[in-house]
Order: C-alpha cells, then structure tokens, then sequence
C-alpha cells in the first residue's frame, strides 16, 4: 500500500511529516461526519413520514375549496420587503357557532361567529391573527352588498374566500374550520388556560370575575360565547374569542408543545381532531408548518379587528360598516408580511391586554 500505514509499528520513520495520513483522517472525519448527518436525517425524515401518516384519518378535509376562484383575479401573493426563508403562509379560519352542539369535524353554519385571517409571517416567529366581525356589511361576488356571513351561506368555503380576498386584496392560500367546543377538548388536555377578565360578567352557569380566570373547556365555551351583558356586544365577543386563542395558544407554544416529534405528534393529534382544512394541505404540510413555528411564542402573537367605521342598519338588519382607508393600510402590510413591524399603527383595533 503506498504512503505511510499508521498501524504498521516497524515502518521507518519518516523525518518528513506525513500530510497523507492528516488527509486520509480528515477525509474519514468527514466521513463520519456525513454518516452521522444522514442517520439524523433519516430519523427525523422517517419520524416526520411516520407522524404525518398518523393524521390521515384524523384531519377532516374539505374538497374543492379553491376549485371555483378564477385564478386571473385572485391577488398577487405576497411580497415581503427582506429576503426570508420561506413564504408566508394565509389561513382564512371560520368558527363554528359555539352556542350549538356540533360534532367533531362538522362544517360551521351559515351562523358561524367567527370569521379570521391567520398569518403566519416568512420569519415562523410571528403570527397576526386580523378577526372580520360576522355581521360587515360587505360586497359578495354575484350578490350584491350584504353581511359577511351571507358569503358562506350562498356558496360556503368558496365564496367566502372569495368574498374576503375580494375585500382585502389579501391571498388566501389555506382555509380551516374550526370547531370551537372541539378546541374546549383540547383546553382540557393542557390542564385549563388562565384569561384576564376586565369586569364581572355572568353567562349560562358561569360567573367570569374581574381579574384572573381559569378555564376549563366548558368555561371556555360560555366565555367566548357571551354577547349579551357585554358593553360592546358582538364586538367583545370577538376580543373574547381572541383573548381565548391568544391564550391556548400561548400555553401550546409556551410548553415547547412543538419542539420534538413527541410533543409535536400529542399536539397536532389533538388540534387536528378538531379542525378541518382544505385538502391542498397535506398532512406532511400540516406537520412541517407545525415543525417550523415551535420557536414561536406568546409575544409573538398579535391579534387585531379590522377596522370599523360604525354600526347602523341595512333594511330590518344591523350591520357593521368597515373603515375602506384604514383597512387597506392594514391590508397593505399583510401583503408585504410587515403587519408585525406597524402594530402601534393599528392599536385602536388591537386586542387589549384586559379585554371586557
């Protein structure tokens, strides 16, 4: 064998140093090295495929959600100003009517209270969750003016996309329902959330009392369902049902729920079995998109209503009249992923820290 072999003990020495043999180590250093790259990676790879095979049969999916939109109208996506690692990604979230027993899985009504734009920024450390109250007195493609609602009782998940990316200028690249007595389940399994209260309030059989209050997953269901009893009505629920996300939320990531396949695996089981998404987002979609936001944290939250000019009434309805100027600057950041950077812009319509 040419060169100079480190075992053999009754080779001459050589008075030269022997650069072969710092090769030949280096060489098989990074050998192991890349060795041990590819085991990682095929664990985690073969971890991943494993997990995301588990939600199959869990994650309901809605077919053909995006099949009706002309993709010639439909906004650009967006454009954000610095180079990142990934593109920003857009849910649109409708919630089932909390007042009503719905299984599992089941589509919302055409009474769905809660109608939600989720952005989840290039940076995976920041999400911006902008709330479109039910009752905006809007344009619905093909119908007219009417209440944002009405979008998804003429032509469900379809038109409501439509509807909203039609106002916003914003691009939809997801949609979920969300089951909200579901998601009572899944405050169950983290042991209960903790929400401020700014007064004392009552509905069905709970008292929220000024101040700190735990919930449990039935809790949870009155306290985003009050209206009445509320100084800004339906406007208060709509910071109640961001106030419990923000919070449920802040406890999933807060937990480092998302930091390890195991943890991930637990979480997604349980937040899968009560949302349903559009079938354009796989299960290994699901889970990478889960995977990448486990460094996210509380502060990294924000949540919004978008902006209203005023309230008033449309034939027998009332109606909320949104304000088109300050809307669009809002609309204008989403598009350039940069909403997290203008919060102070828009602090009128962020949620407070003590909500009513």
């Amino acid at each position: 064998m040419d060169g100079v072999d480190i075992d053999d003990r009754t080779a001459p020495q050589s008075p030269v140093p022997a650069q072969p043999d710092r090769r030949r180590g280096l060489r098989r250093a990074l050998l192991g090295l890349g060795v041990l790259a590819l085991v990682l990676a095929l664990g985690l790879g073969s971890g991943i495929w494993v997990l995301s095979h588990r939600y199959g049969g869990n994650v309901d999916r809605l077919g053909d959600v995006f099949a009706g939109l002309d993709e010639a109208a439909r906004p650009a996506p967006p454009t954000p100003a610095a180079a990142a690692p990934a593109d920003p990604v857009t849910f649109l979230l409708v919630g089932s009517d909390t007042r009503a027993e719905i299984a599992p899985g089941e589509l919302p009504d055409a009474r769905s209270d809660a109608i939600m734009i989720a952005r989840v920024s290039a940076d995976r450390a920041h999400v911006q969750v902008i709330s479109i109250p039910r009752d905006s007195w809007v344009a619905i493609p093909g119908r007219g003016m009417n209440k944002i609602n009405a979008a998804y009782a003429w032509g469900g998940p379809t038109l409501l996309i439509q509807t909203v990316e039609q106002l916003t200028d914003v691009r939809i690249d997801h949609y979920a329902a969300i089951d909200f007595g579901g998601l009572a389940r899944v405050t169950d399994a983290l042991g209960g959330v903790d929400v401020v209260v700014d007064a004392t309030t009552s509905n069905g059989p709970y008292t929220f009392t000024a101040g700190v209050n735990h919930l449990d997953g039935d809790r949870a269901r009155w306290y985003v369902g009050q209206r009445y009893g509320l100084p800004g009505g339906d406007f208060d629920r709509v910071r109640r049902q961001q106030n419990y996300l923000r919070a449920m939320t802040g406890k999933l990531f807060g937990q480092g729920a998302f930091e390890s396949l195991g943890g991930l695996d637990s979480t997604v089981l349980a937040v899968t079995g009560v949302v349903a998404v559009d079938d354009g987002l796989s299960d290994t979609d699901l889970l990478s998109l889960a995977y990448s936001l486990r460094g996210l944290r509380a502060g990294g939250l924000a949540f919004f209503t978008a902006p209203v000019r005023g309230t008033g009434t449309e034939g027998a309805a009332s109606v909320v009249y949104l304000d088109a100027a300050r809307g669009a600057r809002m609309w204008a950041h989403l598009h350039t992923d940069s909403l997290g950077k203008h919060t102070d812009e828009f602090a009128d319509e962020a949620l407070p820290a003590v909500p009513n």
